[in-house]
């Protein structure tokens, strides 16, 4: 399966892509410089925001966006207005945000990471509409992809560390069940963000793998698309038929002559749509 470089390499760590119409198409984050990016058709829009790191945004339901900083929780009333900080959600400074998504009940799920990847020193934590934050998973090493099937019946999560991609059971509004859906070895990669087809596939960003793999409702793979680039960070389905999967990539840990277009946003073309994105109810 081909892949195209859609922007060259214009971010250090691309991270967090997601299609939504109303904001015109296609977002992700420049993590480290804190910019939120926009594709367009006269190229990529910059829009920063005043934190540390911008670990991933949310369109809401009322309008605008939810974003996640390093430690703080972002809101905007307009797509292109710049958001105002509106709660903590974590204070130790040796821990950040992560990857994230929403429920099928319009909360948002967000997680965290140690800055030196310290196992155990994340979580996986849930913010309510009103506000209300509440743990959902401890103890967790790099919490990265997550996302929910088709019927909204099940939710996968991947911590990196475990090199495993989990599935969990979503009923009454409670994540319970977390069992092992597919094992990634070390010799592939480590995965890290993740998308889920309309016919519930899951495709997974490999970091340090030069690949995007996908998965069957079973956990069998079905797909690999290879990736020009080392660090493959996330990747989301978009376009107007929700059929080209986005992918972000890094040069995050490569050195200056790494001699690859890492920072890119790169598209492959799927015969398959994915999923609208589930937005924030807040």
């Amino acid at each position: 399966m081909r892949v195209e470089n859609v922007t060259g390499p214009i971010a250090h760590h691309a991270e967090g892509p997601v299609w939504h119409p109303a904001w015109g198409g296609l977002r992700w984050v420049d993590a480290e410089a804190g910019d939120l990016l926009t594709l367009t058709d006269d190229g990529v829009r910059r829009m920063h925001i005043d934190d540390a790191y911008l670990a991933f945004v949310r369109p809401r339901t009322a309008g605008g966006f939810v974003a996640v900083g390093a430690h703080d929780l972002y809101l905007s009333d307009g797509s292109d207005e710049l958001p105002r900080r509106v709660a903590t959600l974590i204070s130790d400074p040796a821990v950040r945000m992560n990857d994230g998504c929403c429920d099928p009940e319009g909360r948002l799920l967000a997680g965290s990471m140690a800055y030196d990847a310290t196992p155990g020193a994340g979580s996986l934590l849930r913010i309510d509409p009103d506000g209300t934050i509440a743990p959902l998973l401890a103890a967790v090493g790099v919490s990265n992809g997550v996302a929910f099937s088709p019927s909204g019946e099940r939710a996968y999560y991947v911590d990196s560390l475990s090199h495993r991609v989990d599935v969990l059971d979503f009923a009454g509004g409670e994540l319970a069940g977390r069992r092992s859906f597919a094992a990634i070895p070390d010799a592939d990669g480590i995965p890290d963000g993740l998308a889920v087809a309309a016919d519930g596939s899951v495709w997974v960003a490999v970091w340090g793998g030069s690949q995007v793999i996908g998965f069957d409702e079973s956990g069998a793979e079905i797909a690999r698309i290879p990736v020009p680039v080392p660090q493959v960070s996330a990747c989301a389905f978009g376009g107007d038929d929700l059929r080209t999967l986005y992918i972000t990539t890094s040069a995050q840990g490569l050195g200056r002559a790494h001699g690859t277009e890492a920072g890119s946003l790169y598209a492959a073309r799927l015969d398959l749509p994915g999923l609208p994105v589930l937005p924030f109810a807040g």
